[in-house]
């Protein structure tokens, strides 16, 4: 019997199996059999039972234009059928138009863009890039961040997981996240928190491991899977005056939060900062070909002109992601997504906040466009953690429990922590968002039980 005809492919039995005793899960222990997922379209996707599920995820904070976009899946195909690949040093024409569209959109003098097959890699060349430029080997990083799986940006990474691996890149320093619903140095005035502010705290740190060994800032404008974090106004600009002070450059990873996640087209824009590095990734084309992009200042380009770029990737700007980025770009600005966003953005938060009458587990509502998170609590006035930070196992049933019932409802959310994270596509429906929360409600109450034994 050949290969091709020796595996039952339809019997999802079987592909439950084998995911579970032969296919290797990132993050997680294995053995595990899922749901076998058999179909998806816009918002919702359904298993091989015929059961249907809301997509409030938008997976893995990817598919921006939710799944199967037809000019998406159109794009591929067309270019499929023209070109599937050409290494990185070929001109190929939708790679160019995909740099050149990137060069319109991105903040400020960004004009030239190295395309990976994701935002670890894209991360990674950014850091590399930037010891380069500089000639420095210190890279600033906050605590609650999450960078990439690579071994540079695990090291960069202050997420727990970094711990699993014995990330210990040298030259990785670490600074205060501004976490204003938790300050992380007891500030109630946010005006008066040399952390919330942004610079003060990062001169301080300067003055500690002397700015000029000091390459590159790297944050995430919104922090993403460690909490939804949005900074003060004034935070970044005061970041970004802080690095120019010292000829430091600043490295926005925009991976998760980028392409019209925040209802704009990168978080940077909410606050007018222009970085010199800049990495996305995910909603560039919905996740349907892996992409990613580092976008650097005309300065750097210029710079690179005479110095070669430290990196490289055999699927770098590869023909048949490129094409899938261009199709979504284009999509994102016909369908005017980034409007969308916005406007659902603000109505989801108003409703979150109004359901905290009736969940007293809500401690905060957060969140810019259709980025957004509740955090929730035992005990609103102390703002004690429903399961604590970095909770494993039985000390984070109660999430767990509540992401199990969101399912057996039809919802598809994901948590980190204590934080219900809530990234539907940019595109939902009013309809389908509003039922997404109004099943929310029901899982909330799991987490209310908690809370009222806890009072």
């Amino acid at each position: 019997m050949s290969l091709s005809n020796r595996f039952p492919l339809h019997d999802p039995d079987w592909v439950a199996q084998v995911h579970a005793t032969q296919y290797l899960q990132s993050w997680s222990k294995q053995g595990v059999r899922p749901p076998v997922i058999t179909g998806a379209l816009g918002s919702w996707f359904w298993d091989s039972n015929g059961k249907r599920y809301l997509d409030f995820q938008s997976q893995l904070v990817n598919a921006n234009m939710g799944h199967q976009h037809p000019k998406i899946v159109q794009a591929i195909k067309d270019q499929a059928d023209r070109l599937c690949y050409i290494g990185p040093a070929m001109g190929c024409d939708v790679r160019s138009e995909l740099a050149a569209l990137v060069a319109e959109i991105t903040p400020g003098n960004l004009t030239s863009t190295f395309f990976t097959t994701g935002g670890s890699a894209a991360n990674e060349t950014a850091i590399r890039l930037a010891r380069h430029y500089t000639g420095r080997s210190k890279i600033v990083a906050r605590y609650r961040s999450y960078h990439g799986a690579t071994g540079g940006t695990l090291s960069l990474t202050g997420d727990p997981r970094h711990h699993l691996t014995r990330a210990d890149m040298p030259g990785v320093v670490r600074m205060f996240d501004p976490y204003c619903y938790r300050c992380p140095v007891g500030h109630e005035d946010v005006s008066k928190c040399p952390v919330c502010r942004g610079g003060p705290h990062l001169e301080e740190l300067l003055m500690y491991e002397d700015p000029n060994t000091v390459a590159a800032v790297i944050l995430e404008p919104v922090t993403g899977t460690n909490g939804i974090i949005v900074p003060p106004d004034g935070y970044l600009v005061s970041i970004k005056e802080t690095c120019e002070k010292y000829g430091i450059l600043l490295i926005a990873d925009e991976v998760m939060a980028g392409y019209g996640r925040t209802g704009k087209w990168f978080a940077v824009d909410h606050w007018g900062v222009q970085p010199d590095i800049l990495t996305s990734a995910k909603g560039i084309n919905s996740g349907y070909v892996p992409l990613g992009t580092m976008s650097v200042s005309s300065d750097i380009a210029q710079w690179l002109n005479k110095n070669a770029l430290p990196g490289g990737l055999t699927y770098a700007g590869h023909p048949l992601a490129c094409a899938s980025g261009v199709a979504a770009i284009r999509a994102m600005e016909d369908e005017r997504a980034l409007e969308n966003a916005t406007r659902l953005g603000d109505a989801m938060r108003t409703r979150l906040r109004a359901m905290m009458d009736d969940h007293p587990s809500i401690g905060d509502v957060r969140g810019l466009g259709m980025f957004n998170g509740i955090e929730l609590v035992r005990d609103r006035e102390t703002r004690a953690p429903l399961v604590t930070f970095g909770a494993k196992g039985d000390a984070a049933a109660p999430m767990a429990a509540m992401m199990k019932a969101a399912m057996d409802k039809g919802l598809y959310l994901s948590f980190y922590n204590n934080i219900i994270r809530l990234t539907p596509p940019l595109n939902i429906s009013e309809d389908d968002m509003f039922l997404g929360l109004s099943i929310l409600g029901e899982v909330l109450e799991i987490a209310d039980d908690e809370t009222k034994q806890r009072n």
